[in-house]
């Protein structure tokens, strides 16, 4: 299977008390869901998604035709709960997953979490957003620039989960040699531009643990108004599948640029730990004078 090296990394954000967003890592299965609903109907939404690709019966099936049984089957599980329980009732999640068989990478989608793929110098966003701000762009009824600032540009048209049956976009990509695949929630796209999501996975293209890292950073510093989810892998035709990160990594926390670090240290309130350190320098070579002292003494009086 030639997937070189893959990693994620999944955050809450810096406004959102939980993170709905969940993943698969199974290669050669990578999947991103981000859920909606009230209260923490989301978060089910997007672990039952989930739990449907990981334990889904679709093993003979092959291609685009495993890819849409699987999400046929997270639509199945979500429904079905949520029509059991009032609780849950309009639950539902975005879904993107892709599939690598050989050089030949198949994606299905649903909602507006994005497949992208990092070829040579350049990104090419392969799905389409199911959501109103993007149908108002196509119909000429809103710029890029107001696309990109509009109220309602995390309404989705299309669910899975929300009906009983969902229509799931689906379509292949034959890969070449070192192609780095990105899946990723909108947490990430809202508040990160293409052109800087491409900066940071060019820049970490051999390390895609610090790539997926380093664009939930910039989706943080930049406001971190929703959860954010990356998920990357390599395609390497001459090596087996490596992990360069674990499907269970813990949510990544804020990290302050370095001016804002420099700025907690002002006015003297510099870090403790620098202060003890300097003081048992101090402390030890003190003994250890002391210690020559009294070998000295002792050597004369013989």
């Amino acid at each position: 299977m030639p997937v070189g090296g893959y990693a994620v990394a999944s955050d809450t954000g810096r406004r959102r008390r939980r993170n709905e967003d969940n993943y698969v890592v199974a290669p050669p299965l990578f999947a991103v869901a981000d859920g909606m609903g009230g209260a923490q109907a989301g978060e089910v939404a997007s672990k039952l998604a989930a739990s449907a690709l990981e334990g889904g019966d679709s093993e003979r099936l092959h291609g685009l035709e495993r890819v849409g049984a699987l999400i046929q089957e997270a639509n199945r599980r979500i429904y079905s709960r949520a029509s059991n329980d009032p609780s849950f009732s309009g639950m539902g999640t975005t879904m993107t997953v892709a599939l690598v068989e050989g050089m030949t990478v198949a994606i299905g989608h649903v909602g507006d979490s994005r497949a992208y793929l990092v070829r040579g110098d350049s990104m090419e966003q392969l799905t389409e957003d199911h959501s109103l701000v993007n149908e108002l762009l196509k119909s000429g009824r809103l710029s890029e620039e107001e696309a990109h600032i509009h109220p309602q540009r995390s309404v989705i048209t299309r669910a899975v989960g929300t009906d009983p049956d969902v229509d799931v976009d689906a379509f292949t990509i034959e890969a070449e040699e070192g192609d780095v695949f990105l899946i990723c929630s909108d947490g990430l796209t809202d508040m990160v531009d293409d052109e800087d999501i491409l900066d940071v996975v060019d820049r970490f293209r051999d390390d895609l643990d610090k790539a997926v890292k380093g664009l939930v950073q910039a989706a943080n510093k930049e406001g971190g108004e929703d959860n954010i989810t990356a998920v990357a892998f390599r395609i390497s035709a001459g090596s087996g599948t490596s992990s360069e990160d674990t499907a269970t990594m813990p949510a990544l926390e804020y990290d302050p640029e370095p001016e804002e670090k420099t700025r907690e240290y002002q006015d003297g309130a510099r870090p403790a730990v620098a202060v003890g350190s300097r003081v048992r320098i101090v402390f030890a070579a003190l003994v250890l004078f002391l210690v020559a002292t009294a070998v000295l003494i002792w050597g004369l009086a013989r």
